[in-house]
């Protein structure tokens, strides 16, 4: 890791769960960050191992929301300056020297959005409304924090915001049952802050919420252009809307 002596030390932050493909890459991809931590939800593959082998720090915490896990990731942190990546998000190098450029001139910023590039089954996707995809990973911890939000977190900065010029590259696709699996997981965790809500499914949450998904990723977003993958991302997300309400309304049931 580097030795920063003439800008702001930065703490490079990671929330893992068997994530041992991307584990390597990530740590390589923020050799200049002046100290790696992962918080890791008890995975079972060699995360851990392989982490702790290049010199970052693991802490493991259960996983309960993805929230809790990063404020607790950043309430770790050394520096002020901090970089909160996903493990299978790629920094460019002209992001990196965008990054340690900016944290030597914010400009007044607390926090800066990085824009992403979407890849689904080895296929950049262009549209569908990924060509607006972006996301606050730079960010001083005394002015940000995660908004609460059990899943789809977002950074919730007091300040100016500013965003990066150059994009990382998204790569969130491993294989269909693993893509599947994460939009399970984020269902699960809607639909549970849906609960909390006092939110109660109805007939327009099983069938209008759902078409109208599809019907603005793949026509009003043009995920039609992007071909076969196109359709199956708003195929796939509109149904994982359906399956937010199916659980929703499971959790009634048990209930009543």
């Amino acid at each position: 890791m580097s030795e920063t002596t003439h800008s702001p030390k930065i703490t490079a932050l990671a929330i893992s769960f068997n994530e041992e493909a991307n584990v390597k890459r990530y740590v390589e991809s923020l050799h200049f960050a002046d100290e790696i931590i992962f918080v890791d939800s008890e995975s079972t593959d060699q995360t851990v191992a392989i982490a702790q082998s290049m010199d970052a720090k693991v802490l493991t915490r259960p996983f309960t929301n993805f929230s809790e896990q990063r404020n607790f990731a950043i309430a770790q942190a050394s520096h002020d300056w901090i970089l909160f990546f996903d493990l299978d998000e790629i920094i460019t190098p002209e992001l990196e020297e965008e990054i340690k450029a900016i944290v030597k001139n914010p400009g007044g910023k607390n926090a800066f959005f990085v824009k992403r590039t979407f890849h689904f089954m080895g296929k950049r996707i262009r549209f569908g409304g990924w060509q607006n995809d972006k996301a606050i990973r730079l960010f001083n911890k005394n002015h940000g924090t995660y908004n609460g939000n059990l899943v789809h977190e977002e950074v919730k900065a007091d300040g100016k915001v500013g965003v990066l010029k150059n994009r990382l590259n998204h790569y969130s696709y491993k294989s269909f049952d693993n893509y599947n699996d994460k939009l399970n997981l984020y269902s699960k965790l809607q639909a549970l802050n849906l609960y909390q809500k006092k939110v109660r499914p109805n007939v327009y949450h099983f069938f209008i919420r759902p078409l109208y998904r599809f019907m603005w990723q793949y026509f009003f977003r043009l995920g039609i252009l992007d071909g076969k993958e196109g359709f199956i991302l708003a195929y796939v997300h509109s149904f994982s809307v359906f399956k937010r309400y199916l659980q929703l309304w499971m959790m009634y049931r048990k209930i009543d």
